[in-house]
């Protein structure tokens, strides 16, 4: 078998180990959240035993133990269970699957970071790759100065920025970022700019700097020198030289970013009110919805390891001294 195939394997297999570490850090975290979905639907009013009755029929008064080998298990099967929210005092169950309040959730948050991406990820590595070409000038500085200002500002005091500049001084988009799936292509693309334009702004800074350091690093190699005695220009020395062998750290770097264009797009859904998967973990840990808290952590939790684990094949196969080892 080739090395490549087994290295995929294994980083496959730790990553389902590690998928499984995280689900025990997930179930444990919520299990500590404060407060009891018993109480808070019930009332302080309500007698120890109504609550005690009512954890029995959520299940919540069985070991943590069992509770989390029952749950890993329907997750296993595909069942990410049912949700808290339709549950009543009165004995009323209106709760929906878990699955089924998370998928159009997902598919918005999916929407925002692929557009996010489509616009991030060529203007980073395009920058990148010009700052390089044009080290120590003018254009260098001020580009580094800007990326440096945007990565020491929190994400949601860009958001905040921004509504104040585009959505209250000059009228120019929505401050709520509120979509539903009626909406033509045109309307979803101008109620999510904002946020879109800050979830640019902050990953554009991360990939910029790295692809600048990957091929500022790679310029001082013995074959580097080579090809300017050989008389080539300074743009095909990047182009042709110095970039098919920083794709791999650059590819590193992309992946981690959408990785946060997915995981940490919490805090910009909620200051824009997008209705995404990370505003709904939100509402779900306000309301202690554990089974929609517990499944959107998983699904943070895959989207990194699987993002992650496709930055090592890429790393792997645009490296030859990877791809075929002696």
């Amino acid at each position: 078998m080739h090395p490549v195939f087994i290295t995929i394997i294994k980083r496959l297999g730790l990553g389902l180990v590690t998928l499984f570490v995280v689900s025990a850090i997930i179930f444990s975290s919520v299990s500590l959240l404060p407060g009891d979905f018993g109480e808070a639907v019930l009332g302080q009013a309500a007698t120890e035993e109504t609550v005690a009755a009512f954890r029995e029929e959520l299940g919540l008064d069985k070991p943590a133990v069992q509770r989390y080998f029952e749950w890993a298990g329907a997750i296993l099967k595909g069942d990410l269970g049912t949700s808290f929210s339709g549950r009543s005092a009165s004995g009323v169950d209106r709760s929906r699957s878990v699955a089924g309040m998370i998928a159009p959730r997902l598919k918005n948050t999916l929407f925002l970071a692929g557009v996010t991406a489509v616009i991030a990820v060529p203007l980073a590595i395009i920058l990148g790759l010009s700052t390089a070409l044009y080290r120590n000038s003018w254009y260098d500085r001020s580009i580094n100065a800007t990326t440096l200002t945007t990565i020491s500002i929190p994400d949601f005091f860009i958001a905040y920025l921004l509504i104040l500049v585009f959505a209250s001084l000059w009228k120019v988009f929505p401050s709520l970022s509120t979509v539903d799936p009626s909406m033509l292509l045109g309307e979803r693309l101008s109620r999510i700019a904002l946020p879109t334009i800050t979830l640019t702004l902050v990953i554009v800074a991360h990939m910029m700097r790295m692809t600048r350091a990957a091929i500022i690093g790679l310029l001082a190699s013995p074959y580097i020198e080579m090809a300017r005695l050989k008389g080539a220009s300074r743009s095909e020395i990047i182009l042709k030289h110095a970039l098919p062998n920083a794709w791999a750290p650059i590819a590193t770097v992309v992946a981690f970013n959408l990785a946060f264009l997915v995981v940490g797009v919490v805090v910009v859904e909620v200051v824009f009110v997008y209705p995404g998967i990370g505003q709904l973990m939100v509402d779900s840990v306000t309301s202690r919805d554990i089974p929609v808290v517990q499944a959107c952590a998983m699904i943070f939790a895959g989207t990194y390891i699987l993002l992650n684990l496709i930055a090592d094949v890429i790393g792997i196969v645009t490296n030859p001294r990877l791809l075929h080892p002696r």
